[in-house]
C-alpha cells in the first residue's frame, strides 16, 4: 500500500527493494536525505533523495517507510563510478499515484495548462518590484489565448500561491499546476503593482508541443537616431522595428552589464511603464531612485524571450 510520501521528513528511515546487478529482491536501508530535489530530468523534478544503497536495477523498485508503506519509486542514482555511492533518487507516492490513476483511468499522462512564461525572482528584482522578499514566480509574458491570458493574468503578476499553497520558484509553480487535472480551476495568489489579488484560471492541457511565443525578427542593428547614456550604463535608442528602446552600447564595468544586459536588447518597460524614448527610460530610473528603491525593474526581449532584471541604483543624496 502507498503511505503518504508528503509526510516524510529528512532523517526518516526507508527501505528499498530492487533487483541491482540481477540480484533480485535485494533490501537496503537509509534515510530520506532531501526533499524537492531537482535534478534536470524535467522541469517538473519533485524527488526525494535517499541514502540507501540503490543501483543499477534497482530503478521501479519502491521505498518504504518504516510502516511499511510505500513513500517512493527509486529511479535514479548520482555516480561518478556508475555503482552506489549514497545519494538515490525516488518519485514521490504522491506523484507516482497520480500517474497510476491516469494511466489505469485513460491510458495516458495529462498535465495542466497554465500558459505562461516564467523566471525566478531575485532580490534586486523583489526591491524593484517593491515586494517583501524573493519568494514567487514572476510572469514575464503571458501566452496569447492561453487559460493565464484569458483570466486576466499579466506580464509582471508576481504568483505566490496556488490554491492557498505557497510559491518560491517558477519551477515549483510548474510542478504545482502540472498535477492539476486539465479543466480543473485552480485558484492563484498574485502581487500585482504591490496589491494582492485572487485570480481564478481554468487549466487547459499541456500538450508537448507547446511553446512560448513566437519569436519576433531581431531589432535592426543599424540606428541613426540620437542616443542616451543612462546612469546606469546603457546607451538606448528608439526601436524602429516596434516598442521600446533598444540597447546601442553598455559600459564595460557598469551595473547593466554585470546584470546581463547586452548590445541588441530591446527595453520595453522601465520600473513598471512602458518607455519609447531615451528621456522615457532616465525618468523611469529617476523615479525609482525617488521612491527609495535600490533596483529598478527592467522587462528586456532578446530574440523574443521576455525577462525581466532588476539593476542596482546609486541612490543620490
Amino acid at each position: 500500500k502507498f503511505g503518504d510520501s508528503d509526510k516524510m521528513r529528512v532523517g526518516d528511515w526507508v527501505v528499498a527493494i530492487g533487483n541491482p546487478f540481477g540480484l533480485g529482491g535485494t533490501v537496503t536501508a537509509g534515510i530520506v536525505s532531501a526533499r524537492g530535489r531537482d535534478i534536470n530530468a524535467s522541469y517538473y523534478d519533485d524527488f526525494l533523495q535517499i541514502d540507501a544503497a540503490v543501483n543499477r536495477g534497482n530503478s521501479g523498485g519502491p521505498s518504504f517507510n518504516t510502516e511499511g508503506r510505500v513513500v517512493g519509486v527509486n529511479t535514479a542514482i548520482f555516480s561518478p563510478s556508475g555503482g552506489n555511492v549514497g545519494i538515490a533518487f525516488a518519485i514521490p507516492a504522491s506523484l507516482a499515484q497520480s500517474v497510476i490513476s491516469q494511466l489505469q483511468e485513460t491510458g495516458f499522462v495529462t498535465r495542466g495548462f497554465l500558459g505562461v512564461s516564467l523566471q525566478d525572482l531575485n532580490d534586486d528584482l523583489a526591491d524593484a518590484l517593491g515586494l517583501a522578499n524573493s519568494n514567487g514566480a514572476l510572469v514575464t509574458q503571458p501566452i496569447e489565448g492561453a487559460p493565464a491570458a484569458a483570466a486576466g493574468v499579466e506580464s509582471g503578476d508576481v504568483i505566490v500561491s496556488v490554491n492557498g499553497e505557497g510559491v518560491n520558484t517558477a519551477r515549483e509553480l510548474s510542478r504545482l499546476i502540472s498535477q492539476q487535472s486539465p479543466g480543473s480551476d485552480v485558484k492563484l495568489g498574485i502581487i500585482r503593482d504591490g496589491e494582492e489579488l485572487d485570480i481564478t484560471v481554468t487549466l487547459d492541457r499541456l500538450e508537448e508541443d507547446e511553446e512560448a511565443a513566437p519569436t519576433p525578427q531581431a531589432p535592426a542593428e543599424e540606428a541613426e537616431p540620437e542616443t542616451t547614456s543612462s546612469s546606469i550604463g546603457v546607451t538606448v535608442i528608439p526601436n524602429e522595428d516596434g516598442d521600446g528602446l533598444v540597447v546601442d552600447s553598455i559600459e564595460a564595468d557598469s551595473v547593466a552589464a554585470s546584470r546581463g544586459l547586452m548590445p541588441g536588447d530591446v527595453i520595453e518597460q522601465a520600473n513598471g511603464g512602458a518607455v519609447s524614448s531615451p528621456e522615457d527610460f532616465e525618468a523611469a530610473i529617476d523615479a525609482a531612485r525617488s521612491e527609495g528603491k535600490s533596483a529598478v525593474s527592467l522587462r528586456v526581449s532578446r530574440d523574443g524571450v521576455v525577462r525581466f532584471v532588476g539593476v542596482p541604483l546609486e541612490i543620490e543624496e
